[in-house]
Order: C-alpha cells, then structure tokens, then sequence
C-alpha cells in the first residue's frame, strides 16, 4: 500500500512538472461587435455616464410605450408593431446623429489641437505638459477630455496608462493617431516630434475640407433617402386616425404588405445611405 502511494505521489509530482513547462496563454474574450460600436457611439456623442444596457433599456421602453399608445388607438397589433419597431430605433438613432454631428464638428478642432500640443513642445513643454495644457487653452468641446487626462496624470504619474484612458473617452479615429502617435514619441526620443505633429495637422486640415466639401454635394442624396423611406409611414400614420381605413391591415394580407413594405423601406433606405453618404472612419488604432 505503502509503494502505491509513494507511486501515486512521484507520478503527480512528474506530471506537475510536465505541465509546469507549457506556457501558459491567457483567452481573450472578443466583445460583441455591437456592443463594442454603441460604446464608441455614446463616447463620440459626449454620454460617457450612458451604458449600452442603458441605451437598449430605453429603446425597450420606448418600444413598449408607442405599442400600448398606438394599439389603444387602432387595435390594431401588425400596425402597432410597426410603429413600436421604429419608436426602439428611434434612441439608438439620435445617439448615433449625435456622434456623426460631433465628429463632424471635431474633425475641423482636432487640428487646431495639434497646433496646440507642437506649440508648447516646441516652447520647452514634456508631453504630459502639453496635453495637459490643452484643458484650459485647447477648443472648447475637448477641455473637459483633457482636464480629466491631467487628473489622471497627477493622480498616478503613468503617461502610459493615462494616454489608454484619455483614448477611450475619446473613441475617436483621429484621436488614436494623435495618442500613438504621441505615445510613440513618448516612448522612442528623437527631435522628429515636431515634423510629424505638423504633418499630421496639414493632413487633417486637408481631410476635413476634402470630407466638407463631398458632404455638401452628397447631403441632397441623403436627405432624399429619409423622405422616401418616411412618406410612407406617415401616411400609415394618418391612416391610423380613421378606423375604417386601417382595419384593412387587421388581417394576414395587410400584414404581409406591412412586412414587405417595412423590408423594402429598410433595404432602400440602407442602399441610398451606402451610395450617398461617406463611409466613417473606423478605430484601427484602438
């Protein structure tokens, strides 16, 4: 009994050997693609207390509400859905305008930013000085961003981790270059820090009237899409204060003609917006 154990003993031990020489790799879980987007849309919307189970909590309610409303005034349930479906879109939708407006409107700011940050290296400044700097002397919408990064900096004195917090309340393209950029300087030395600050500026001031420009011409296209798709919804919706009119769609061929005409609507409207407007600039560098 006594060999078994002893047996027992030293084939754990060499097992746990064995596994001890295997390196050991930590699984990273990916995050929905979703929720990882509302996230960013909520950042660039300036919501940063707002959480996507927030935002999807309200679209539910708001869902909830416009089918009770709309059902007590038609009884009918195809119709009511329909309009409940565009009321918990309806949220995630302003969120999402917000942050297309925002980035629009800092997209002709982020410049005059790093004319800021070249400037006070240039006067003698460390780069946590100069970002630092930028929340009381940089563009009004982005002081509170880097008054927090001065926070943080004082708080711990790691510019690493300081430049990771600062990037993600940005969540904003152009901000990830600015901050590798800087974190790259930050971390290799050289003298060449101000040839790219200034070149970065010339190329964003160069994007931000090439992309102006474009938008101007394409924004009838645009607009042209949401009428189309909304016209018929409204007039569904005046429909819905005559009784007689709507009872059509209480019954399995009005809700076909809703399905259909609601997976038209959508498809169209996503085709306009795709040839219409610009794509986004999407976070490579996050």
């Amino acid at each position: 009994m006594t060999g078994i154990l002893v047996g027992l003993l030293l084939g754990s031990g060499l097992f746990c050997i064995w596994w001890s020489t295997w390196p050991r790799t930590e699984r990273v879980r990916e995050r929905p693609r979703l929720l990882v987007r509302v996230e960013d849309d909520l950042a660039q919307a300036g919501h940063h207390t707002i959480t996507p189970r927030v935002l999807f909590l309200a679209s539910g309610l708001c869902s909830l509400f416009v089918f009770l409303g709309v059902f007590a005034l038609t009884t009918v349930a195809s119709v009511a859905f329909c309009f409940a479906a565009m009321a918990g879109w309806l949220p995630m939708a302003l969120v999402r305008m917000r942050a297309r407006r925002r980035r629009a409107k800092l997209r002709d700011v982020w410049p005059d930013v790093v004319d800021n940050i070249t400037s006070a290296v240039r006067a003698g400044l460390a780069l946590p000085e100069a970002l630092a700097q930028l929340s009381h002397r940089g563009p009004e919408e982005l002081r509170p961003v880097f008054a927090e990064f001065a926070s943080d900096y004082r708080t711990s004195g790691r510019f690493a981790e300081s430049l990771d917090r600062l990037k993600h309340r940005l969540s904003d393209p152009v901000g990830d270059r600015l901050v590798e950029s800087l974190r790259i300087a930050r971390e290799v030395g050289g003298s060449d820090l101000g040839v790219l600050l200034r070149t970065l500026s010339s190329f964003l001031r160069e994007d931000a009237r090439t992309r102006a420009e474009l938008e101007t011409r394409q924004s009838w296209t645009v607009n042209a899409a949401r009428l189309a798709v909304g016209a018929p919804w409204l007039v569904l919706a005046m429909l819905c204060t005559r009784p007689q009119s709507i009872a059509a769609y209480d019954s399995r061929a009005g809700l076909v003609v809703l399905v259909v005409g609601a997976a038209l609507s959508i498809a169209a409207y996503r085709l306009m917006m795709r040839i219409g407007r610009l794509p986004d600039e999407t976070r490579v560098l996050r």
